[in-house]
């Protein structure tokens, strides 16, 4: 960073559980598979308003594996996507992986866990990463604020998988994310 430039702090969103509902099959969340589906939860925007006007950039970061899979289309990921940032002009960014991952022969720096679509953003928005926090409602966002330096919020959505890494808090929905996280940076 240049003499004069300031760091700034982010909120990174986890999409599909923390932003909008998941379909959940068998305990286990997955994407909604079509624009139709895309539905946000109630607290979603007016949360995103309260950490916009509190200075935070917010950058959703998102593993969308399906693509990669050849389950889904880029072309309908994108038209989520602009449906979300419709509903959300709050939103400053939108980093996705369409990697399959590792087991599928398409290995990567930006799948969650890895870091990779959060040191991306930060590299080209100028965000401090000790200052800033993931909202994430699975091990993987959490395991990825970890290895970025922030600081994790987990929404438990009552899946069947466990988390690896403690989170700083714990909470039940997005609204109580936003308190946790507003509450923890009251100077």
């Amino acid at each position: 960073m240049g003499k004069h430039e300031v760091a700034r702090r982010a909120v990174f969103l986890d999409r599909d559980g923390v932003l909008n509902l998941p379909v959940v099959r068998d305990g286990q969340p997955h994407p909604p598979t079509s624009v139709e589906d895309f539905r946000l939860y109630d607290d979603v925007a007016d949360g995103c308003a309260r950490l916009k006007s509190a200075g935070f950039l917010l950058v959703v970061m998102t593993n969308q594996p399906d693509v990669g899979r050849g389950t889904q289309t880029r072309e309908v990921i994108e038209a989520m996507h602009v449906k979300l940032q419709s509903a959300l002009p709050s939103l400053d960014r939108v980093e996705i992986c369409y990697h399959a991952g590792e087991h599928y022969g398409e290995p990567c720096d930006c799948r969650k866990p890895r870091p990779g679509l959060i040191l991306r953003a930060a590299a080209e928005l100028k965000i401090d990463l000790c200052g800033s926090y993931v909202i994430g409602d699975r091990w993987r966002d959490i395991d990825c604020a970890r290895a970025a330096g922030c600081r994790a919020i987990f929404i438990a959505r009552g899946y069947k998988e466990r988390l690896r890494e403690t989170p700083d808090f714990t909470v039940g929905n997005f609204r109580d994310a936003v308190n946790a996280l507003l509450a923890d940076t009251v100077i």
